[in-house]
């Protein structure tokens, strides 16, 4: 607060001697599924970073699609309270990055391209599939049963 205040005074100072009191814009990180939302939707988020363990889920569900149909980069991180302590909150569900300085821009960059290889690139590769033709003992000694008897029938046909 005090260096709030300092920086305040300062402004004001500027602005009676008639000086230039436009700041530069400050750097955050941005938290709230929301908030999180908007910005991807604006396609002003850089990097989208989701919790595992929401509760209920369905709250981040769908913001991995979101992500992907707007080309933002995304990952998912093991735990909400983590996400929190980047912000200085008890929790957060999912956070972005809208903005880096110029000196840190070159590690972000990097740190995009091995999120988009390991998350975004491999979705389909990563995406649950269901069956796969790999059945059971009893499913197999039906199926061979049933065979059997299918060949059977075509040989008394004939």
């Amino acid at each position: 607060k005090i260096q709030k205040k300092e920086r305040l005074r300062e402004v004001a100072q500027k602005r009676v001697d008639g000086q230039d009191t436009s700041s530069k814009k400050a750097l955050f990180v941005k938290c709230g599924i929301n908030h999180v939302t908007t910005l991807v939707e604006q396609k002003k988020a850089q990097l989208v970073v989701i919790a595992h363990d929401v509760d209920p889920i369905e709250l981040v569900v769908w913001l991995p699609a979101l992500c992907r149909k707007m080309g933002v980069p995304y990952c998912i991180v093991k735990s909400k309270s983590r996400l929190g302590t980047v912000v200085f909150k008890k929790t957060a569900t999912a956070l972005a990055l809208t903005a880096v300085r110029s000196e840190d821009r070159s590690s972000l960059n990097q740190l995009v391209d091995t999120i988009r290889t390991n998350f975004n690139d491999r979705h389909d590769e990563l995406r649950k599939t269901w069956g796969g033709g790999v059945v059971g003992a009893k499913a197999q000694a039906k199926r061979a049963k049933a065979e059997k008897i299918r060949l059977r029938e075509l040989a008394q046909k004939q």
